[in-house]
């Protein structure tokens, strides 16, 4: 079985572009599935198994999603063996931009949202920085100067990885998409492996349930941000 680990801020069109790539495999009989991981509340299984497509959801409450996905890829993994898959799609949102959901082997797919900004890719982290396949959405309603522009900061990010312009809706560009997901590796073993980046820290008192502001109530790993003291006049 494949692995493919797509990622992306919210509403950047995942979901969208998975249905109709994945869409293209099964038409060629290939048997594929999806694991969405997501923080508080998701509809997109609904959308999955409209496509017929074999979907699990995760939800990972006020756990750090990024700790949610490491501990439960494996399960999921075994899920998509038993259910004889060909290809499994696991998607997450990158809710803090700093999000890390991409394995050694397998193939790592990031989705950026053109109107989010020509900025956007110099303040997303390792989910783009160490993806293999970069898929800018909503590219078609800006000038081509814009589409060049935005494609010009994802290169200063990742210059390594491949990048595709598609649509969500129209499914622009997805059969591309599905051609570069069916010759992703196979059989890369997933228990033993590691994670191409590491995931955000995250031992202090605040994620332990801790709600009270003040110095005495901050404890383990904690940053504090810099603050220049004021100039004397």
């Amino acid at each position: 079985m494949k692995l493919v680990t797509v990622a992306g801020p919210p509403s950047s069109g995942k979901t969208a572009i998975i249905v109709k790539a994945l869409g293209h495999l099964q038409r060629e009989g290939r048997r594929v599935g999806v694991v969405k991981f997501d923080c508080l509340a998701s509809h997109d299984a609904e959308l999955f198994r409209a496509a017929g497509i074999p979907a699990l959801v995760g939800l990972s409450g006020n756990f750090c999603p990024d700790h949610y996905f490491t501990t439960n890829i494996e399960d999921c993994f075994a899920w998509g063996r038993r259910q004889d898959l060909a290809l499994l799609v696991s998607e997450s949102a990158g809710l803090c931009n700093r999000c890390a959901p991409h394995i050694r082997g397998h193939l790592a797919v990031c989705v950026l949202d053109q109107l989010a900004g020509v900025h956007t890719p110099l303040k997303v982290g390792p989910m783009l920085k160490t993806a293999d396949l970069v898929l800018v959405t909503k590219g078609d309603i800006v000038s081509q100067a814009e589409r060049e522009v935005f494609a010009f900061r994802v290169r200063q990010v990742n210059a390594r990885a491949r990048l595709l312009f598609v649509n969500g809706i129209t499914g622009q560009g997805s059969w591309e998409v599905s051609r570069l997901w069916d010759e992703a590796p196979e059989d890369t073993p997933l228990t033993g492996g590691r994670l191409r980046f590491p995931v955000p820290s995250a031992v202090c008192s605040y994620c332990l349930g801790e709600t009270a502001i003040g110095a005495e109530h901050q404890h383990g790993t904690v940053r504090k941000i810099q603050i220049p003291e004021a100039e004397s006049h």
